[in-house]
């Protein structure tokens, strides 16, 4: 293959994708699960990850350095989680419906 056909090529999946969605609507699972996490508070996530660290913390302490490793590491996901949580309550996950 050459440029011109790898650039034909990319510009047919693009242009199969623009028509694949073009109201760009989420589908029925991301929708539910926008419902659903829109209604908890962020606070959540963020005491989650904090505590995730505190814990962490405390199994370091003791000594059990696999499991302090296992603990600590939710807490990037928690505030992850929470990033989302707080996207999805300012643009207003209903607006597409």
């Amino acid at each position: 293959m050459d440029t011109q056909d790898l650039k034909r090529d990319a510009q047919d999946l693009k242009n199969k994708a623009d028509r694949m969605n073009p109201q760009h609507k989420e589908g029925p699972v991301a929708a539910a699960i926008e419902d659903y996490t829109s209604r908890i508070p962020s606070d959540v996530f963020l005491w989650a990850a904090l505590g995730s660290m505190a814990v962490s913390a405390t199994l370091k302490i003791m000594k059990k350095d696999e499991e302090a490793l296992f603990v600590g590491q939710w807490a990037p996901s928690f505030l992850l989680l929470g990033n989302y949580n707080k996207m999805i309550k300012l643009a207003g996950y209903q607006s597409d419906k």
